[in-house]
């Protein structure tokens, strides 16, 4: 197991930082490419001086010889859920950049992930979308990491989307975990291994010993609902989160509607409630609106930390999403402390 390596997490909040210093950074990183760039994006909408930045380092990578390909959700396949917020990527102007550019169909699923692969060495990942508002108006999540194992896990991943033009089976593999500095990581992806994923998170949330503290938009999966409810009727940890209440009560309504799924509802509500659980009332989507979502994906339990583009919701399993588990205690604290101080922004969501 290689000992090699650099991580590093940055948290996003609602206002409190700049598109163009995210962009920046961006940009930056993609200065670094020498060979290979590979990006799996969900939604890329940036307008503006940000965006004219980012398609410039695109650019100058395609000058110096770098191989440029981008794998984005086609925009002409819609959500077939009311509560996703459907892509508004123009590919025309991605391919204006001299990538290469391939629409992956998600065939009534969601292309969903947002990382980007460098060199096959280096990693850019998280919750969050190219996007201005998920730069500025959303709380979200980005994870850099600098190790070949990890990498090449995701490039792997990428290459079947890239050849297969579609995300059914992709990422079916079990990723080997690599030590990056003092971190243990393994990374996982759906839907190859949605259903793997969902029982892992709740596993461990149900042999947590004293922390498990969750940021995400929706709380739907069914093994982790249900390993959480064990978690509030023991009372042996300390266990709370933050969801993005307009999407949340908008599960709830449509799982009222549905005879097969109408028991989730209550596990929900009793969920919530029980553990204090705060919500971000977002804006209800349009098009021509804020998107102000409470966006991050990210889940601490113990000294675990699970954080990428995935919601923990059944859906999720079926998406190509993709998640890194880190087991890092110090890097646990720190984003345990960010998720109650986001919480504590928002009134409780029962």
């Amino acid at each position: 197991m290689t000992t090699a390596g650099r991580l590093d997490l940055r948290t996003l909040d609602d206002g409190g930082q700049r598109a163009d210093d995210v962009g920046g950074d961006i940009a930056a990183w993609i200065a670094g490419a020498h060979r290979t760039l590979d990006l799996a994006l969900y939604d890329v909408r940036i307008p503006g001086p940000v965006g004219d930045d980012i398609a410039a380092s695109i650019e100058a990578a395609r000058a110096r010889g770098v191989r440029v390909r981008i794998a984005i959700h086609d925009p002409e396949r819609e959500p077939t859920r009311p509560t996703t917020t459907p892509p508004q990527t123009r590919p025309d102007l991605l391919a204006e950049t001299g990538a290469d550019v391939r629409l992956i169909d998600g065939r009534g699923d969601l292309m969903h992930h947002k990382f980007a692969v460098r060199d096959g060495a280096a990693l850019w990942c998280g919750s969050t979308n190219w996007t201005l508002d998920s730069w500025t108006r959303e709380e979200n999540v980005i994870v850099t990491v600098v190790s070949q194992p990890v990498a090449q896990a995701y490039e792997r991943t990428f290459q079947e989307l890239w050849s297969r033009r579609h995300i059914e089976d992709t990422g079916a593999f079990e990723a080997p975990v690599a030590r990056v500095g003092a971190a243990l990581v393994r990374p996982w992806f759906c839907p190859g291994r949605g259903r793997e994923l969902a029982h892992r998170i709740a596993t461990r949330i149900d042999r947590a010993r004293h922390r498990v503290r969750i940021a995400s938009p929706v709380l739907t999966s069914a093994p982790v609902l249900a390993a959480l409810a064990e978690v509030l009727h023991d009372g042996r940890v300390s266990a709370t989160g933050v969801v993005d209440l307009t999407q949340t009560e908008g599960a709830l309504a449509q799982w009222r509607a549905n005879d097969q799924v109408r028991w989730k509802a209550p596990v929900l509500e009793e969920v919530l409630a029980g553990l204090d659980f705060h919500g971000k009332r977002s804006r209800p989507y349009a098009p021509d609106t804020p998107h102000d979502f409470m966006h991050a994906k990210i889940s601490v339990v113990d000294d675990a930390v699970f954080v990428g583009s995935y919601n923990l919701s059944r859906s999720g399993e079926d998406n190509a999403e993709n998640v890194l588990e880190i087991d890092d205690r110090i890097l646990a604290d720190r984003v345990a402390a960010w998720i109650d101080e986001v919480r504590e922004r928002y009134p409780d969501a029962r």
